[in-house]
């Protein structure tokens, strides 16, 4: 899978062999833990993107609602429980602050990015470089700096010959506008499945993420034969 492949949520579970009831998963193989993330309006935590497209900052997660805590939204974003155990927040905080410190290297994060309902996109491999909490209104929250891996570190086996550069997050309003415009299909053969919002003009060659002009939807093949004549 290559950063910017279109995914359902079953297909992102089978990936990763987990149910991701929670978007915060530490360490779920030995080799990299998982976030999901969302910019869109009215999303439950304020992820956002900067640097051009090359760096996420992630909000922490809220205390679970229960009964006596009807409204998660109005307490601090807690690093421990109430038994004293690590919290999400806590294990990704301290993986931040052992890189940090110079005692261990960048946790791999796999991102997925939720586009729009039943559509998530995977955003890459990411380092987790820092970790901080900040004032949101009349709590603190939980604050987890990634940056985008370039692309010849994103696959997991060793880069092909046809890999190209990915070192750029495509907005999520830019891919709302091409799926809109590409009605959700490839627009060499209008399939359905197996989508990829791929750069026009490659983003290693001057292309650029930011405008729908440079992005389209194709499928896995027309991708692929697309990057096997940009070699």
């Amino acid at each position: 899978m290559k950063p910017g492949d279109v995914i359902s949520y079953l297909e992102m579970c089978s990936r990763e062999g987990a149910s991701l009831q929670r978007g915060m998963n530490f360490r779920l193989s030995p080799s990299h833990s998982v976030v999901l993330m969302s910019v869109r309006p009215g999303a439950p935590y304020e992820d956002r993107v900067q640097d051009e497209g090359k760096t996420l900052i992630y909000e922490g997660h809220d205390i679970p609602k229960s009964p006596d805590l009807p409204d998660p939204k109005v307490v601090d974003q807690p690093l421990l429980t109430g038994n004293g155990s690590l919290t999400p927040n806590g294990l990704f905080y301290r993986a931040a602050e052992a890189f940090r410190n110079g005692e261990a290297p960048p946790e791999r994060v796999r991102v997925y990015e939720k586009v729009k309902q039943g559509i998530w996109v995977y955003a890459g491999i990411f380092h987790l470089l820092d970790a901080w909490q900040e004032p949101s209104g009349p709590r603190s929250v939980c604050k987890f700096k990634l940056a985008l891996i370039d692309g010849a570190e994103q696959d997991d086996k060793a880069p092909t010959r046809g890999s190209l550069e990915h070192n750029r997050l495509i907005p999520t309003s830019v891919k709302l506008e091409v799926w809109k415009r590409d009605k959700g299909r490839c627009v060499e053969c209008g399939a359905s499945d197996n989508l990829h919002f791929d750069h026009i003009i490659p983003f290693s060659r001057g292309g650029s993420s930011l405008t729908s002009h440079n992005i389209q939807l194709l499928c896995a093949r027309h991708n692929l034969e697309k990057r096997d004549r940009l070699v």
